[in-house]
């Protein structure tokens, strides 16, 4: 009787440890949750400006390369590599995401 209510409890005990670690897998490497206050913060206050800059340098590089591109036929190359990354870096993704 004893040894079976030490083998209720120990499995009772396995089960509710087992139901509540995957809690704990939520966190990524460094220990924080994706999302967190200070990355959204950098994010916010250093990451979107250069982003923002690196959009309008593309730009203006893109429109500066248009002579060598378009003979070359790799404009749509171009546009996505100096435009469409540097935009979407900046506008598209999630405020901590990539922190």
């Amino acid at each position: 009787m004893q040894s079976l209510k030490l083998l209720i409890t120990s499995l009772s005990l396995a089960v509710i440890l087992t139901i509540s670690m995957p809690n704990t897998a939520l966190a990524n490497e460094s220990g924080t949750e994706i999302g967190d206050d200070v990355a959204i913060i950098l994010d916010l206050l250093i990451l979107r400006p250069v982003g923002l800059v690196a959009t309008v340098g593309g730009t203006l590089i893109f429109v500066g390369s248009l002579p060598i591109s378009i003979p070359t036929g790799s404009v749509g190359k171009t546009f996505r590599a100096l435009m469409v990354k540097p935009a979407s870096y900046t506008f598209w993704r999630t405020l901590g995401e990539d922190v």
